[in-house]
């Protein structure tokens, strides 16, 4: 199991539980115990967990919050967010201009995207631009909203970025959520990033909702778009039948990954 994938494991089970043991921890991983320390140091200098002696807690800022940093949320899920990703750059065409939000779900979806065909890509994810420089794909033209500079989740906010997101209409939007409600609500956990993603898809010809299986039971704390405002959703194959049901009585058409 690589680094990223155990760390994933430990915050669920952090979440789950209100500590962890070292001990325990490495007989379930089936590694040494300084490899499940390391893995705790690195989640610690993260900002998302205090190590105690023999093992750790959620610090108190994350269970204040209730939102990860980006960092920690790209890994959170990350094989589902993955194959979602690689699920949704399908609908790229060529030609098009798209506006990817700085969610973590969405981080991935540049590496997915046919690198023979040109796209414009209007983004407020530092984060995003800093994956693009791993590409360095010629074919991928970046677009960076100006604005407030977030330094806890690498995105640009505010009136600035409204006054610039103004001057573009893409064909598609792809955005991530906290959750959905079946009150077809989408919600996140960010008024400064929800203010950025509804004016992007207000502009939009289509919106493209990335959302794993844990958005289905979940609610964030700002509403942003309605589910009528959603094109096409992308989610995995671990979202039971019943929890998406209710979305297809607002015509949206659902993709599923397989992780």
């Amino acid at each position: 199991m690589y680094s990223i994938e155990r760390k994933a494991e430990i915050i669920s089970m952090l979440e789950l539980n209100s500590s962890v043991d070292v001990n325990k921890m490495a007989a379930y991983f089936k590694n040494s115990k300084e490899t499940i320390r390391r893995d705790l140091r690195e989640l610690e200098a993260e900002g998302v967990v205090k190590r105690t002696h023999g093992g750790a807690v959620l610090a108190e800022n994350v269970k204040n919050l209730k939102e990860y940093p980006l960092m920690v949320r790209g890994i959170q899920q990350f094989d589902e967010k993955n194959a979602i990703c690689e699920k949704a750059a399908g609908l790229i065409l060529n030609g098009d201009t798209i506006f990817v939000d700085n969610s973590s779900t969405c981080l991935n979806l540049l590496k997915y995207i046919d690198n023979t065909i040109h796209v414009t890509i209007v983004t407020n994810s530092l984060q995003l631009l800093m994956e693009s420089a791993k590409l360095n794909n010629p074919n991928l033209l970046f677009i960076c909203l100006g604005g407030v500079f977030n330094n806890s989740n690498f995105s640009i906010y505010g009136n600035i970025a409204l006054e610039n997101a103004k001057a573009f209409y893409p064909n598609k939007v792809f955005v991530s959520c906290a959750g959905l409600s079946k009150e077809k609500k989408i919600t996140d956990n960010s008024v400064y990033e929800a203010e950025t993603k509804r004016f992007m898809v207000e502009q939009a010809k289509e919106t493209v909702l990335l959302a794993d299986h844990t958005k289905f039971t979940n609610n964030g704390s700002v509403y942003f778009i309605g589910i009528n405002q959603v094109s096409t959703i992308v989610t995995d194959n671990k979202t039971k039948i019943e929890e998406k049901s209710f979305i297809h009585k607002y015509h949206v058409e659902i993709l599923v990954a397989d992780v």
